[in-house]
């Protein structure tokens, strides 16, 4: 009798601790003052890519996956009762009222916020959703950097956005606080990427508790003039580029032209981190080539064997 009570008080602490890691992962939308959700995964392009033949588009062509959005973030502050949004991706209609179904609030209701990392086509160009041919916006507010706020305001079709009141800009400053709510903060920080039109940054996304670090874009990690193992050491969370899981998928592209870390390099440059530590890791951003999207493959079984996690679409957590 006793053998079983024993057993049933190990089962009851297991499950007690399996439940525990559950919710800290996708606790209920309300549980606490701040959260974050994970409102797309893919690479600037999207899955299926356009001019896909290859294996990972062809049977998406046909039954597409609608969980498969351009890269972007939402933060809800519950407490005050406001949305923002990590990019304006060219999926920003389904993902702001995806924000908005979280958050408990109408489908039409634009976001308190949007803040932008660079210019490049995933992570601006849904932008185009809030001017006169779609939404028509009141002001809605736009944090981005000095060099994305001339881009916007200097080249059509973005500067009528500006000109109409579409959109509100508020300029961001590196490494500088930016108070978004009582419950709320953001701070970019720069990072090494292409550049053409911008700057490129990530954010720490801080909360009453907890904080994440965003960063989907970035050129290798040894080009960054600051240590990503210290930045992770910082926060709670870290969604970091996994556009490529090695160089065996670009086969018909100039990597040098598209320089990402891989995350068979990443892995190698955390490997010797704490079980802790590796388990803030969320790769993000993968190309649709990535064998990362597909759950069964034996990439997608190194990356959580290895103590690293994959962030899937509506994904959600507490900060």
């Amino acid at each position: 009798m006793k053998y079983i009570i024993c057993i049933l008080l190990f089962i009851g602490c297991s499950a007690e601790k399996v439940d525990k890691q559950k919710t800290e992962i996708n606790p209920p939308i309300n549980q606490s003052k701040v959260s974050l959700v994970v409102l797309g995964t893919a690479q600037d392009g999207g899955s299926p890519h356009i001019g896909c033949k290859k294996e990972c588009c062809l049977e998406l062509w046909n039954a597409p996956d609608k969980t498969r959005k351009v890269v972007s973030l939402g933060v809800i502050d519950n407490q005050n009762s406001k949305r923002f949004i990590f990019e304006a991706s060219p999926d920003f209609t389904s993902q702001a009222a995806t924000l908005n179904e979280y958050a408990g609030k109408e489908y039409d209701l634009m976001p308190d916020g949007i803040l932008i990392t660079h210019a490049h086509i995933g992570h601006y160009t849904g932008l185009m959703f809030l001017g006169r041919e779609a939404k028509g916006a009141k002001n809605t507010p736009v944090f981005a950097m000095p060099k994305m706020i001339e881009f916007l305001s200097a080249n059509g079709p973005w500067d009528q956005l500006v000109k109409l009141e579409n959109i509100e800009l508020h300029e961001l400053g590196i490494s500088k606080e930016t108070v978004l709510t009582s419950n709320v903060k953001v701070m970019p920080i720069q990072v090494p990427h292409r550049d053409e039109y911008s700057e490129t940054v990530g954010f720490v996304i801080s909360g009453k508790q907890k904080s994440a670090l965003f960063i989907p874009d970035i050129d290798k990690w040894e080009k960054w003039d600051k240590d990503i193992v210290s930045w992770i050491a910082k926060v709670d969370y870290a969604f970091l580029d996994a556009t490529f899981f090695d160089a065996n998928e670009i086969n018909n592209r100039d990597i040098s032209e598209i320089p990402h870390p891989f995350v068979i390099e990443s892995m190698e440059l955390f490997k010797d981190l704490s079980k802790e530590e590796k388990a803030k890791v969320h790769f993000i951003h993968f190309n649709h080539t990535n064998p990362l999207w597909d759950k069964e493959s034996e990439e997608h079984k190194q990356v959580l064997d290895s103590g690293f996690n994959v962030a899937k679409y509506g994904m959600k957590i507490n900060l």
